[in-house]
């Protein structure tokens, strides 16, 4: 630790840390435009200049080491002229259009013209005009307004690892742009936004839309995949109008992916907002009492065995467990919470969570991806694993994958294999990356849907369980192994048993004529078009999609902007989201339908609030009254069973097709409905 003193305050703080640093722990704000927690040092906007004594002139407190002794003043005449010269400057070329900039009310320009600008200009030549730039249908351009900052270029190349930003010419003349003038291909693009202290980056689905000071801040968790980013969801009057992240650095730290941010328009369309019962093939509108009779008149009489529910990705746990009891209550073993199929092993959480924890992935030194694309299938902790390769330097964290990645990852792998068939080579020490893995002192597996999503995945989730032990990733001190899961509600239907008990069928066994009667909770990503003619569907949930399209009833749930609720993330983390506004029309929160229906069948579910539901999740897991940091047993010295089919030899195939067209809430998207044209499905060119 080193002592400086800041404005004769005595701090002590890590040798190597920055003046800034050390103005911070002494409790003084330091003006920045430049400067990024999270972003390398630049240097180059001069407005954090402070004095340090006997230094010749002020000095930019971003890129200055303290040292042992050293005085740093931040609050005296010299600093306060320096940091208005530097204002002045950076106003000379900035147009005056705050009143139509999107930025406007939380602009860092804004913030410190006000503490350090002058009240007139003495500029009185024509300011400098920058041509737009195109980056695609999320990222809106106003480059004239431009500071030249570069905080977008280092994120681009640093933490998204897509270069794809930089800057040309010099001096007045620099201009950020993306040199070959196309969309960025990121699927971390919408954090430009965030990180831009101007409105030279802003967001083009939300231009013009409201100002900041117009919207209702509700802290919630994003369900678009299974990392448990922590959002905000900001609302005017009935509609939340924007996503932003929410700081959480075990989670996401301060970084969220474009599905999350830009699906919000995909709210408003295609809503469920009333009650729909199928009479002479066509659906017609009813009311809550009515679809309640013919509901329990329909199941009257029907066994059991006969009945059965599926769960969707984007579910809550309260709604999970109320299908679940009311399933239980009516002799149901049909349930599961795995529209894609996934096969695990359920006897010991550790088989199916994320153990290393998100975080812990800064620890590791040797990573092995087997069935993943972390970059499809995460984004936020895809970028977690650069940062770790990184900060590791060249060679520091070597990384291997098994089954070919669609695109650049965004760090160097070691593809040994597109199937099985290479995983089976490096078991038997036919690989030299097992050597890799051995040596590491903190080595790391992700088994990804790619290799869980087959016949094979027991037989597959127990080789990788065994390579863990025998690279000595399986110990008190480190649980190296690790499932990545692509569907938010899936670690909590396991943690509860939402999965077909004894006796019962799986999603497979419920489709042809497996069921007479099928409950599908907010499911729609499973061939539906394979259920029996005969099977009569109630489909509760929030979006027109394929399963509200063959349902002879349905029930409109509230979609997880619209009800509180409680989630758990791949890395098993429990969290909770809070409802920002109300549903629409006639629409419920989804356990509330389930526990008024279940009165009217006769088989009442034993709570009346949330917080007598919450404790009834409690009892069913204790997991689940454990919010925040996920507690882990040291492995058990125990395998996974390895299921009674053999390992195949086909490769491995990605779970997800089109990255923007993953839930009924993406399909209703305007937004990313152009994203999937844009990066996906762009139209095909005319040959010149």
């Amino acid at each position: 630790m080193v002592k400086v003193t800041v404005d004769g305050i005595p701090v002590e703080v890590p040798a190597g840390s920055s003046a800034l640093q050390a103005c911070e722990a002494a409790g003084k704000e330091i003006p920045r435009f430049c400067f990024h927690e999270r972003l390398s040092v630049a240097g180059n906007c001069r407005m954090c200049l402070v004095q340090v004594v006997r230094a010749p002139k002020p000095v930019a407190s971003c890129g200055f080491p303290v040292g042992e002794g050293m005085q740093i003043l931040t609050d005296t005449e010299v600093v306060r002229k320096a940091r208005r010269a530097v204002m002045e400057f950076l106003l000379i070329n900035h147009p005056l259009d705050c009143p139509i900039c999107d930025q406007g009310g939380e602009c860092d320009l804004q913030d410190q013209a006000f503490g350090y600008g002058a009240d007139q200009s003495r500029y009185a030549e024509n300011k400098r005009a920058v041509t737009d730039k195109y980056l695609g249908p999320l990222v809106k351009t106003v480059m004239t307004r431009c500071i030249q900052c570069t905080r977008c270029i280092r994120f681009a190349t640093e933490i998204a690892g897509v270069p794809e930003l930089g800057a040309v010419s010099r001096g007045e003349s620099m201009e950020v742009t993306n040199y070959v003038e196309k969309a960025l291909t990121s699927e971390l693009s919408g954090n430009l936004i965030d990180i831009c202290p101007v409105g030279a980056l802003t967001s083009k689905p939300y231009a013009f839309t409201a100002r900041p000071w117009e919207l209702k801040r509700t802290d919630s968790i994003d369900v678009c995949d299974a990392v448990g980013t922590n959002i905000v969801m900001q609302a005017r009057g009935a509609s939340v109008l924007r996503i932003v992240p929410r700081t959480n650095d075990e989670v996401n730290e301060e970084w969220l992916a474009d599905k999350g941010r830009f699906v919000v328009d995909g709210f408003r369309h295609r809503r469920l907002d009333r009650p729909w019962v199928r009479v002479h093939g066509k659906l017609q509108p009813a009311s809550w009492q009515d679809v309640f009779v013919a509901l329990a008149k329909r199941l009257k009489g029907v066994a059991g065995d006969r009945i059965g529910a599926i769960a969707g990705d984007l579910c809550d746990a309260e709604s999970m467990l109320a299908l679940k009891d009311l399933m239980g209550a009516l002799g149901a073993a049909n349930i599961d919470c795995r529209q894609d199929g996934a096969d695990y092993d359920l006897s010991q959480r550790d088989f199916y969570t994320f153990n290393t924890g998100i975080a812990g992935i800064e620890e590791a030194d040797a990573l092995l991806i087997v069935g993943a694309i972390p970059r499809q299938d995460a984004p936020v902790l895809n970028a977690r694993i650069r940062k770790r390769f990184v900060a590791a330097g060249r060679g520091g964290f070597p990384i291997a994958m098994i089954g070919a990645p669609q695109a650049d990852p965004t760090y160097a792998v070691d593809v040994l294999g597109d199937g099985p068939d290479a995983l089976a080579d490096l078991a038997a020490g036919r690989s030299p990356f097992l050597d890799v893995l051995k040596k590491a002192a903190k080595p790391m597996i992700i088994v990804g849907h790619g290799a869980l999503t087959r016949p094979d995945a027991r037989a597959i989730l127990k080789a990788a369980w065994d390579i863990a032990g025998q690279v000595g990733a399986l110990d008190a001190q480190w649980h190296g192994f690790n499932v990545l899961h692509t569907a938010a509600s899936r670690v909590a239907g396991l943690d509860m048993g939402f999965v077909p008990g004894k006796g019962g069928r799986d999603v497979a066994g419920m489709l042809g004529d497996g069921v007479e009667i099928l409950w599908l909770l907010g499911a729609d990503e499973f061939p539906v078009d394979r259920i029996g003619n005969d099977t009569f569907v109630i489909y509760q949930g929030h979006h027109g999609d394929a399963g509200a399209a063959r349902a002879d009833v349905i029930l409109p749930g509230a979609l997880y902007a619209e009800k509180p609720g409680t989630y758990v993330n791949t890395e098993g983390r429990v969290q909770q989201a809070f409802r920002s506004v109300m549903p629409p029309g006639d629409a419920r929160e989804d356990w509330r339908i389930l526990r008024a229906f279940s009165e009217v069948v006769g088989h009442t579910l034993p709570y009346d609030t949330l917080e007598e539901l919450r404790a009834r999740l409690a009892q069913v897991n204790p997991v689940f009254a454990r919010q925040g940091n996920p507690r882990f047993a040291p492995p058990q010295g125990i395998s996974p069973d390895g299921g009674k089919v053999a390992i195949a030899g086909t490769p491995f195939v990605p779970v997800i097709a089109d990255y923007y067209q993953t839930s009924p809430i993406c399909r209703a998207s305007p937004t990313m409905e152009t994203c999937s044209r844009t990066y996906v499905h762009p139209p095909a060119q005319a040959a010149e």
